[in-house]
């Protein structure tokens, strides 16, 4: 029911959901050398805002970086530490201010580099940041964290040759860091070797400690070898960790439709089939719960709306448990019909939080729902400045374009792929727009890698690639993506 390149897709960003993993706590650390070795009192400074940090007490962090700072204000590491500081603390703008100054302060200086480069890979996609990277390690080629995380981002860049060498010297700097068996452990399931993958996160003793990424991609193998009772019980954990994590909502609702549990498909994400922000996919499996349930009647327009065309225009989303308050005023706001009050949240938000990519992106929404593409845009570019993910930059490229900035709308779009080339609605999001300049013939090279990445049975995309096929004069072609069209296209359902 659903194909194998489906999963391979989930795999994509695996690795860099490890995320930051920032610096230990102890003066030993590459990024406690130089200066700050020279200087124990701000050592001891820095590791006590480490702590507080993790343990949450961000006024703490605060007051005791404010002290370090009054040691030695000129120091990278202290500035560092404020630029995670403020990241934690959802202060994305400012925090990129205070990676700057670190950099400033010292150009070669490798913690201050690998932070960069994550905040480059946030803002502009993988692919973009690999040259921090690089200059990272170079700086600092014995630093266990520059090599996972450069690891992770060649990985995500489809570099998967590169980024096998790059986990090799992880393992040479640093044999038993987890991190090594886990970027193993996530190459094998991309290659399709499931024990061998198995095996390393095993040895990771990762998924155990429960780390997320570890846990996705635990299910995602326990899917790829049959197991789908297995990798619901893991994803149910997980999801009930991450609410509004989509991904993992999606695979949850595959396994359980795999393993049978059909009433609990349709139980469970029935009324987020309905809702206009659910995906294609998901909408799919419920569509398929129905009809093994036997219920081919309310299968139907699931069916239809699944495979039929996407939608072009943003739609205002529904209300969800566990969302931050002020995204559920906006959305609740604009369901209502109230524009005006929707505007006046985003704007206050925006006020409140002013240095918050997050709150930004809110307020673009709230504008885009008020009928104001132009300050929608201005706000998305904001939040743009330190992230910028698909959803994000997908309306973003719409706002460009109904404010009258196609060229625009065209070049966020194509550096959003550069960025996300392993993202196949990215990829697709791209062809249509190829489709609409006539240029059939990267439309069918954007839609064939689509269909790699797991998009393959998507019948809106086999549709265009059939058409596509007939413009450029392939009858072989044409005749073969019918085929495959046919054979994927749900059968229409009589009414008795």
């Amino acid at each position: 029911m659903t194909c194998r390149p489906r999963l391979l897709a989930a795999l994509a960003g695996l690795a860099l959901m490890l995320g930051p993993v920032g610096c230990s706590d102890d003066t030993g650390n590459p990024s406690r050398r130089g200066a700050v070795a020279a200087n124990p009192a701000l050592a001891r400074l820095l590791v006590q805002a480490d702590g507080a940090m993790r343990d949450g007490r961000l006024g703490d962090a605060a007051n005791t970086l404010e002290t370090a700072r009054s040691l030695a204000p000129e120091n990278p590491d202290l500035w560092l530490a404020i630029a995670r500081l403020r990241l934690r603390g959802g202060e994305h703008l400012t925090a990129l201010e205070a990676a700057d100054r670190a950099l400033a302060l010292g150009p070669e200086h490798g913690p201050a580099l690998l932070l960069r480069a994550l905040l480059v890979r946030d803002a502009h996609g993988a692919a973009e940041a690999l040259a921090w990277f690089e200059a990272a390690a170079t700086a600092d080629p014995d630093n266990p964290d520059i090599w996972a995380e450069y690891a992770a981002t060649l990985g995500d860049s489809g570099e998967a040759r590169a980024m096998l060498d790059a986990v090799r010297r992880l393992a040479e700097i640093a044999p038993d860091d987890p991190r090594v068996p886990y970027l193993q452990a996530v190459l094998a399931a991309r290659g399709g070797e499931d024990a061998l993958a198995r095996n390393l996160l095993a040895r990771s003793g990762m998924a155990a400690r429960g780390v997320p990424a570890a846990l996705l991609l635990d299910a995602v193998i326990s899917l790829q070898q049959g197991n789908a009772e297995s990798a619901a019980v893991t994803l149910e954990g997980l999801a009930a960790r991450q609410p509004a994590n989509a991904r993992v909502r999606e695979l949850l609702a595959h396994a359980l439709l795999a393993g049978g549990h059909n009433d609990a498909v349709v139980s469970r994400f029935g009324a987020d089939a309905a809702g206009p922000e659910a995906s294609p996919y998901l909408v799919m499996l419920v569509a398929r719960a129905h009809e093994q349930r036997g219920e081919r009647m309310a299968a139907a327009p699931l069916l239809a709306r699944a495979y039929g065309a996407m939608r072009a225009a943003p739609t205002v989303l529904g209300e969800r448990e566990g969302l931050p308050q002020p995204t559920a005023e906006v959305r609740r706001a604009l369901l209502g019909g109230d524009r005006a009050g929707a505007r006046a949240l985003g704007e206050a938000s925006r006020t409140r939080f002013p240095a918050s990519a997050d709150v930004a992106s809110l307020a673009g929404d709230a504008f885009l729902g008020a009928g104001d593409p132009r300050a929608a845009f201005a706000a998305y570019a904001r939040a743009s400045e330190a992230r910028r993910p698909w959803p994000l930059a997908r309306k973003a490229v719409w706002a460009y374009a109904r404010s009258g900035y196609r060229e625009a709308a065209d070049l966020l779009l194509a550096s959003q792929v550069a960025g996300e080339p392993d993202t196949a609605s990215v990829v697709i999001a791209l062809a249509n727009r190829q489709v609409e300049r006539g240029d059939w013939g990267r439309a069918a090279l954007l839609l064939d890698h689509a269909a790699i990445l797991g998009a393959g049975h998507d019948p809106a995309l086999l549709g265009l690639r059939l058409r596509a096929a007939q413009a450029l004069g392939k009858p072989e072609d044409a005749e073969r993506f019918a085929a495959l069209l046919a054979d994927v296209r749900p059968r229409a359902i009589a009414v008795r």
